[in-house]
């Protein structure tokens, strides 16, 4: 992954995974699995740990212990309401960017 875009996506991982848990729960690895699915291969699990850290202690996701056949019980993360709300503003800010940038990239900045 280049270094690019390794920086854009800093800004933009944390609405990725939560865009993620807005089609279901999940936990950290299928969380990872889905993101490898999409073509971000590069992104390390620790990362993706640290960041639904952060997304809990923010109040954006609930979190569920359920048994695991295999050690400890695995965190189960939905997305709250709260949590919605913030994907929401996310998408917007998105759209906003996308338009400005591609009307950039057809010269018209």
């Amino acid at each position: 992954m280049s270094k690019q875009m390794t920086e854009m996506l800093k800004g933009t991982l944390e609405g990725i995974v939560l865009a993620i848990l807005s089609g279901r729960p999940a936990y950290g690895y299928e969380i990872t699995a889905r993101l490898r699915e999409q073509g971000f291969s590069d992104i390390a699990e620790g990362t993706i740990y640290a960041l639904l850290v952060r997304i809990e202690k923010r109040g954006l996701v609930d979190v569920e212990k359920v048994p695991s056949e295999k050690g400890p019980p695995r965190k189960v993360y939905s997305l709250n309401t709260q949590g919605r709300e913030y994907l929401d503003e996310f998408w917007r800010t998105w759209g906003f960017l996308a338009e400005r940038l591609e009307q950039l990239r057809e010269g018209g900045g």
